[in-house]
């Protein structure tokens, strides 16, 4: 054996440029392959990781304006809900939680001399878990507070920051329109999306507020809707029962708007699902490229050393000897230039991965389009398995066929 690699390694430095050829077709497509399949995993790891702050089976229902003339309605009318609609959806099979909706706005949120222009947003208890909120102190709303209009508040850390300096907030008292709420909680700010809300106990805001129980928004879950066309008929029957209901032409789109958070992601994942196939259709083609290179210059290989084959069998070598020399130097040259492509195409993946999560920790928001472009190492591992079985039969076959010549007639090959 130990002879046997031997004469491979005087074999490959006797032909440097034909070794580094063969050996870069097989590191470039392993390499390019990487490249490829951690780009591809690096933009669907950024969209899933966006939506992983959200509750994705939501459905927002927003009231609009009639813009379809309907018998007994009057053109831009403005179309609002109540508590019988929340029964309407929690009688649909496929709805989950119903969460009403009610926001103040216009006023600043003070303390002492500081002050902070916020939305004051009514919310339930169930609310917390509904929108993925991390509770940073304190606690968040509870049945308590829902039952005895509580006037209580929890406030994003970023605000706090601005209203009470290095003061804890909890149990301090903050002033909206002349009414007085006292802080229970603060909740962390997650880039831009929840900063400048104040969460009040909805029967509070309510009361205060709204005492005609007039709501322009539910937000909800769904359940056992898989496919976007099973989204959109849960759509166009919610629409159709809202329009007899409120008296609207169902096909007005304005009259009701339906922002359905489940579809917008099935929809994407579909769209990276077809990236991820396309991704390796390329990386597939870069590997049979990379076959076909490493195929032909085996066969080059073998055609310049049948004369030596022919020599080799004159002096009595075995047709299974020469067989085995010119395989396992496909094997070596395939394994340790896949080897190499490999290694290069996860460093270079790594090295993208660790600079974006460098860049990320000094980034003031959690919205990414590209993370995580790294490949599972089972994957690179197995796309190098198939390129180096690959080298390997590219160079058997036509050592095979040479090594079946006579003597007299491979001396003779030119």
């Amino acid at each position: 054996m130990i002879e046997l690699f031997r004469e491979i390694g005087i074999t490959l430095s006797r032909n440097k440029l034909r070794t580094f050829l063969t050996g870069f077709s097989i590191s470039w497509g392993i390499f390019m392959l990487m490249i490829l399949l951690g780009a591809g995993n690096g933009l669907k790891n950024g969209v899933t990781q966006n939506f992983k702050s959200q509750t994705t089976n939501k459905i927002t229902l927003t009231g609009g304006y009639i813009a379809k003339p309907v018998p007994g309605k009057q053109l831009w009318q403005r179309i609002l809900f109540d508590a019988t609609d929340s029964v309407l959806l929690n009688s649909l099979t496929e709805v989950g939680d119903v969460i009403p909706s009610y926001n103040v706005w216009g006023e600043p949120v003070t303390y002492r001399k500081r002050n902070v222009e916020m939305q004051l947003q009514a919310v339930v208890p169930k609310y917390l878990e509904f929108e993925n909120i991390e509770m940073q102190t304190g606690r968040f709303i509870n049945d308590i507070d829902m039952k005895e209009q509580r006037k209580v508040a929890v406030l994003a850390d970023k605000d706090a920051l601005v209203l009470f300096d290095n003061e804890d907030p909890l149990g301090k008292q903050i002033q909206y329109n002349g009414i007085a709420f006292t802080i229970i909680g603060t909740y962390k700010t997650v880039g831009a999306n929840w900063s400048n809300r104040l969460y009040i106990p909805f029967s509070t805001l309510n009361a205060i507020f709204n005492p005609s129980g007039k709501l322009s928004r539910f937000t909800f879950t769904v359940n056992n809707l898989e496919t976007v066309e099973a989204n959109k008929n849960f759509e166009n029957d919610l629409r159709k029962r809202l329009s007899r209901k409120h008296g609207f032409d169902p096909e007005d789109d304005n009259a009701v708007y339906i922002w359905n958070m489940l579809e917008q992601y099935l929809q994407t994942m579909q769209i990276f699902n077809a990236i991820s196939i396309f991704v390796w259709i390329i990386g597939i083609g870069t590997l049979i490229a990379g076959v076909v290179g490493v195929g032909n210059i085996m066969l080059i290989t073998v055609r310049e050393r049948t004369k030596e084959f022919g020599i080799q069998k004159a002096l009595g070598a075995r047709p299974n000897i020469i067989l085995r020399q010119i395989v396992f130097e496909a094997l070596c040259i395939t394994a340790l230039f896949g080897y190499i492509g490999m290694v290069a195409g996860i460093g270079i993946t790594e090295l993208i991965n660790f600079v974006m999560m460098k860049a990320a920790m000094g980034s003031d928001t959690e919205f990414r389009i590209f993370t995580n472009p790294t490949v599972d190492l089972k994957i690179a591992a197995a796309s190098t398995l198939v390129l180096v079985i690959a080298g390997v039969l590219a160079g058997y076959f036509p050592a095979r066929k040479a090594v079946k010549i006579r003597p007299i007639e491979a001396l003779r090959y030119e």
